[in-house]
């Protein structure tokens, strides 16, 4: 099917971010909703994605998987949604859109999971020290509207997203700047349609299956 975009997900993860992407486009998409331990690792979704985790898309039988890269392909893909600067203008957009899924990832997984790299593990590790990374996440988004340039782009999907669940679980701690650059953000038409497509999901979940 000419244009076909399927969306493999569970709304219990990082498929929120993809979901939010995925409402900017404003193109039709099919969401595939999977569980974790059963049919996320069965065959045919293992080959779509051999990790056996979520998200990933297949647009036009071309499979995508990791949330960066599938927030820079979409803006790619549809660009008359204007969700990526034009290419003499990338230099922040990329920067600061895989800094965030490199080395601020890691360092709050790292965090997560009980690692603090002492001084001479900081200078191997890509992502220093959680401080480090987060005083240079600060330093992109302090005393701006938008990570990369005057507009809206598929990059503070992804940086917003980050920030955003970081305030929200106590991963990333409170920042006026923080605080500033995302409070717009959640007033957006698309990131509120996916929060509520995917609230009604969990709460769906959460119906069929009490504790």
């Amino acid at each position: 099917m000419a244009d076909e975009l399927i969306f493999y997900t569970n709304p219990m993860s990082r498929g929120q971010i993809v979901r939010w992407m995925l409402e900017e486009v404003g193109a039709p998409y099919e969401p595939r909703i999977l569980d974790y331990g059963t049919t996320m690792k069965e065959a045919a979704y293992l080959a779509v994605n051999p990790m056996g985790k979520v998200p990933a898309i297949v647009h036009n039988g071309k499979v995508v998987t990791e949330c960066a890269a599938i927030c820079a392909y979409l803006a790619d893909a549809f660009p008359d949604k204007g969700l990526a600067p034009a290419l003499t203008g990338r230099a922040d957009y990329y920067r600061w859109l895989f800094f965030t899924a490199g080395p601020v990832e890691q360092a709050i997984t790292a965090k997560m999971f009980g690692f603090e790299p002492d001084a001479e593990q900081q200078r191997m590790a890509g992502f220093g020290s959680l401080a480090a990374a987060l005083d240079a996440l600060e330093s992109a988004v302090s005393g701006k509207s938008f990570i990369a340039g005057d507009h809206f782009s598929a990059a503070d999907v992804y940086v917003g997203s980050q920030i955003d669940w970081g305030l929200q679980f106590g991963t990333i701690a409170s920042r006026p700047a923080f605080e500033a650059y995302i409070a717009p953000l959640r007033e957006r038409v698309a990131y509120k349609r996916a929060k509520d497509i995917d609230n009604a999901l969990i709460a769906e979940m959460q119906a069929a299956n009490p504790a």
